[in-house]
């Protein structure tokens, strides 16, 4: 399969309130493929969503680098911005633009227009339900609503790399449904989807391989039976404790 995302020996350092060095993301290398969900895991604090992040380009990184669709993040970023579909955990929408009127502006943002326009939005209102509330404004939408337009406006374009980061966080059973069962397909379309969660049964169901981060740096990664017989641990929650410890 075709390599999608290569990362290596990324870094990412910074200044603490008292001029202290942190260093969140501490020398992470794994590879991503067409066709794969690739999970990544880790506790809060552990350095997904800055590693998340720098991928998108949302950050440079300190060190080390990474390529996303065959572009490098850090002298190509532009491309890489093309290539990929980006939720991250804290994006918002616009208030008082509608449903659709959001899609249709983040599909015009990555060079949508006429007929591919129109179709692109009309196949995310229906992929995520969301035709019925189309011409409400973000703002009056329910939180699993305003999740669901927030993944639409991220892959509206149709990109080959998505970076997923906890996608179904505020949405109830039905929606959380509906955003894996899309997973899946962009997966059997041949995707890359790199999937950022702390729910361990998504993690079973959809991923194919995952790196476990912890504390900046990857301590795991491989099958989900590879890590089973590595740790000898039989469910993911067993398996990632063993990884990174008893943590409090």
């Amino acid at each position: 399969m075709t390599e999608r995302i290569r990362v290596q020996d990324l870094a990412k350092t910074f200044l603490g309130a008292k001029g202290e060095e942190i260093r969140a993301v501490d020398g992470v290398s794994f590879v991503c493929r067409e066709g794969e969900v690739f999970g990544l895991l880790g506790l809060n604090g552990a350095g997904k969503t800055t590693t998340l992040r720098m991928l998108s380009t949302v950050l440079t990184p300190t060190a080390g680098t990474a390529l996303v669709n065959g572009h490098d993040i850090a002298s190509d970023p532009q491309a890489v911005r093309e290539s990929i579909g980006f939720l991250s955990g804290t994006t918002g929408l616009y208030p008082r633009l509608t449903a659709e009127e959001t899609l249709r502006f983040f599909g015009e943002f990555h060079g949508l227009e006429g007929d591919r326009l129109d179709s692109a939005v009309e196949r995310v209102l229906e992929t995520f339900g969301i035709t019925k509330y189309r011409t409400q404004r973000c703002e009056k939408l329910s939180t699993g609503m305003k999740q669901k337009v927030n993944i639409g406006r991220a892959v509206v374009h149709d990109p080959p790399v998505l970076i997923l980061d906890e996608p179904t966080s505020g949405l109830d059973v039905l929606a959380a449904a509906t955003t894996l069962e899309f997973v899946e397909s962009c997966r059997a379309e041949g995707k890359c989807v790199l999937f950022s969660t702390h729910i361990m049964s998504e993690v079973e169901r959809l991923c194919d391989r995952v790196a476990i981060i912890h504390e900046g740096s990857v301590r795991a990664s491989g099958t989900m039976a590879e890590l089973r017989e590595r740790t000898g641990q039989r469910y993911p929650e067993e398996v990632f404790r063993a990884v990174v410890g008893n943590v409090e």
